[in-house]
């Protein structure tokens, strides 16, 4: 079903970046990365108080393929 947009902004878009505005059948990446952490450390806002302890960030990975891109076209 269409849709009325009213003003849009764009400050900026990222190197793999999908930018739509109304109808779309299929939207796919085509770039995937991974990207490790230790806790917390993705939170935003004000205010936040964080506890971890003793925090450790699990890097093994025995998958050879996590989001197979080949078909996405």
């Amino acid at each position: 079903m269409p849709a009325i947009v009213g003003v849009v902004q764009v400050i900026s878009l990222g190197t793999s970046a999908v930018f739509n505005i109304g109808d779309v059948y299929k939207v796919t990446p085509y770039s995937t990365t991974k990207t490790y952490s230790g806790a917390g450390s993705f939170n935003t806002g004000d205010n936040i108080s964080l506890y971890n302890g003793n925090s450790t960030t699990n890097t093994y990975d025995s998958d050879v393929t996590d989001q197979p891109i080949l078909f996405n076209i």
